[in-house]
């Protein structure tokens, strides 16, 4: 993982015309069910600097719109193209898609986790800062796919993940057991900004919850990321949000175009990071 992170560096300091063609010759198929920016973008971008093809499909471009088994999508495409990178609305389709597959199948976004974000998330914390070891960092808002996979990452490199919410919204059990010790579940959003280098939030009305929109702002409105949080967090602490925002909601507009946010070196890392790892599943 360190030296993915390590090679995201590499490629980011290299001119777009000194980026090194190693995926020429490969077809990667970029699958997406839902709407997307960053993670459409960036995938499309980083394969063609890297030499390689991108492939964009839509759900409703499939035959899976007409019936066909996830199962057997993974085994037609497996023999076309290299590697498939899937944004899904369930979780269980990426499941089965990997489970049939014959080629790397990449997390784009599901449900349950956002594990590109997070690889760009680290990328920009290690720029920040250098060392991750012992950095802690606060994630105030939904535990959503967002706070899931910073967990997971986040244990990864020994930091302190600080996770304030709401108790109906804490993170999946399961996903807090998995990161371990380097965990600690907090309902007051103060006391995990405090000493935090780093504070972190997502909207908090994803795609699939707009039924749930009035109530998800009620609960939520004292976990925004404001100027009162930034205050007890460290001198040099930065603030992130993985995009789209909506300042004035979870986040202060003030706060994500001030001079401490490194939202926007996020999602630039999102190109960065995603390329090295194409690398790592596919390169020659």
């Amino acid at each position: 993982m360190l030296r993915l992170i390590e090679r995201a560096r590499e490629l980011k300091a290299l001119p777009r015309s000194e980026q090194p063609h190693t995926l020429r010759g490969r077809c990667v198929a970029l699958l997406f069910e839902k709407p997307s920016t960053r993670t459409r973008v960036s995938f499309h971008v980083g394969i063609s600097q890297l030499g390689g093809e991108p492939l964009v499909l839509r759900g409703d471009d499939l035959q899976l719109a007409r019936g066909e088994s996830v199962a057997d999508t993974a085994r037609v495409l497996s023999r076309y193209v290299d590697a498939i990178v899937a944004r899904l609305s369930d979780h269980g389709m990426i499941e089965e898609l990997a489970a049939s597959s014959d080629v790397p199948v990449v997390n784009a976004l599901t449900p349950l986790h956002h594990p590109c974000q997070a690889l760009a998330d680290v990328l920009t914390l290690a720029e920040r800062f250098g060392q991750l070891e012992g950095l802690r960092l606060a994630y105030v808002g939904d535990g959503n796919n967002v706070c899931h996979s910073l967990m997971l990452i986040g244990a990864e490199f020994g930091m302190r993940v600080a996770v304030a919410t709401p108790p109906e919204l804490q993170p999946r059990e399961e996903i807090v057991l998995a990161a371990g010790d380097a965990v600690e579940l907090l309902s007051d959003p103060v006391a995990a900004a405090r000493g935090a280098r780093a504070l972190y939030t997502d909207v908090w009305v994803s795609m699939g919850d707009e039924d749930e929109a009035k109530a998800r702002r009620k609960v939520l409105a004292p976990y925004q990321l404001n100027e009162q949080l930034l205050a007890v967090a460290a001198d040099d602490a930065v603030v992130l949000h993985c995009l789209p925002a909506h300042p004035g909601e979870e986040i202060t507009g003030e706060l994500l175009y001030g001079d401490r946010s490194a939202v926007w070196d996020q999602a630039e890392n999102r190109l960065h990071a995603q390329k090295a790892l194409l690398e790592l599943l596919i390169a020659p």
